[in-house]
């Protein structure tokens, strides 16, 4: 979770180091960053080229011997995933507090992505009130990166995704709630796009149109006016104060927004798809500056809670009075309420009853119709569950499939045997009354 204070006491703990390592379909692209609270310096830039076709350790050690000669070989890798092998999804909590958010998102991790019973790694990271940004890797795809990494001899921190990533780097500087849309060419062609906005909080797709259909498309989803000028990724993420000439942020900004992502985790954090037990982190003496700016930080918290906790207890009283103010309009409301059940319970019962005299004069009726002359009854006993018909028939016993196929009879049976003389058949019958809802 994001630490909550201000843009000012952000920006004054935005410290520290990051290398971010963006997987092409060909290439690796690296960027190294130091970040500051008043400034961003890029350290260096680096492609390592055909890395999928030459041996791990061989591109392992350009890498190396490219932190080494800026002084950053002690740095973990942020890596950032390919679009293709991330699911993204957004989950609306409302309601749901905080510390419920993971068991949440665990509860429902099968709907979110097409994989099956396959295993896989996610994370997610808060981008809003009520809203979740959640990123899903098949783990084979995870592991197979990791491994690869691991052959090389680098060290990974974080497996991250764009969105995730843009998300963190956007706000390192303190900047958030600004509504804007944001693109950029893909090595493959395509157009990506990354937009804020209310009704959005994140939207990250990836368009095979033109820019500008693209842009089209994103401010609909975005719900932003169509005349809304879209930018360029460079141009909405923190600038660097020291830029080498070689890192162009307007040909591929990616590599250097996941680089900031990975300097400052604790305030800017991007979700991290890579299982504990793949990561590894940097020296902790690295952190001794941001504790120290974390302890000030918290500090000035703890002086600006006491500042504003007579307040606090001041809203609380006047919310307890009107509470209270409140309080017998309430309870009069909850008994009129159980007053009006209470009512409806008492029609409803009085409707039932006025459908069991209609429903015995439809079972006498329905008597009358099954038992043709010659045939007739001399008793006839109706109840809420059975009818018991005694009577003479010239013949007894198809009588009891004629009562079964009523449709408010069924399972008709003799109560004693089939009697005969004068040329006719005596009988006692009971058949069950069919329950209609």
């Amino acid at each position: 979770m994001a630490i909550p204070i201000s843009q000012d006491v952000r920006k004054l703990l935005a410290f520290g180091s990051a290398v971010g390592v963006e997987i092409g379909a060909s290439a690796l692209e690296v960027v190294a960053v130091r970040v500051r609270p008043s400034r961003i310096h890029v350290l260096g830039r680096m492609v390592i080229a055909n890395y999928a076709s030459r041996p791990a350790a061989d591109w392992g050690a350009e890498y190396g011997a490219f932190l080494k000669s800026i002084g950053m070989n002690h740095l973990s890798a942020t890596v950032l995933l390919p679009r293709s092998e991330v699911i993204v999804r957004q989950l609306a909590m409302p309601g749901v507090a905080a510390g419920d958010r993971l068991g949440a998102i665990r509860l429902q991790l099968d709907t979110l992505h097409p994989y099956g019973d396959d295993e896989v790694c996610w994370d997610w990271t808060s981008i809003g009130t009520n809203t979740v940004l959640v990123g899903i890797v098949r783990r084979e795809v995870v592991e197979r990166y990791a491994r690869l990494f691991s052959e090389a001899g680098i060290g990974v921190a974080s497996f991250t995704f764009s969105a995730a990533a843009l998300h963190a780097a956007v706000r390192l500087d303190g900047t958030s709630g600004q509504s804007f849309l944001a693109w950029s060419r893909t090595p493959t062609g395509s157009v990506e796009v990354y937009g804020e906005s209310p009704s959005r909080p994140v939207f990250s797709a990836e368009f095979q149109v033109e820019p500008a259909r693209a842009a089209a498309l994103a401010l609909a989803e975005l719900r932003l006016p169509p005349g809304t000028e879209p930018r360029t990724f460079e141009a909405v993420l923190p600038q660097p104060a020291k830029n080498p000439v070689e890192n162009d942020l307007s040909r591929n900004a990616l590599p250097y927004a996941t680089a900031l992502a990975g300097a400052c985790p604790r305030l800017a954090p991007a979700a991290n798809v890579l299982p504990p037990e793949h990561r590894r982190y940097n020296s902790r003496a690295l952190f001794i500056p941001t504790v120290v700016l974390a302890v000030f930080g918290v500090l000035a918290l703890a002086a600006m809670m006491m500042f504003s906790r007579f307040a606090d207890q001041r809203y609380l009283q006047k919310v307890q009075a009107e509470i209270a103010q409140l309080e017998p309009q309430a309870r009069r409301a909850a008994a009129l309420d159980r007053e009006l059940d209470l009512t409806r319970a008492r029609s409803r019962l009085l409707d039932q009853f006025r459908g069991q005299t209609r429903g015995d004069l439809d079972a006498l009726l329905e008597i009358t119709k099954l038992l043709p002359p010659p045939a007739w009854s001399n008793s006839i006993n109706i109840t809420r569950d059975q009818a018991r018909i005694s009577g003479e028939a010239p013949q007894a016993a198809p009588l009891l499939k004629v009562l079964d196929g009523s449709p408010l009879f069924e399972n008709s049976e003799f109560l004693t045997g089939i009697g005969r003389g004068n040329g006719t058949e005596t009988f006692q019958i009971r058949a069950n009354r069919e329950k209609h809802p």
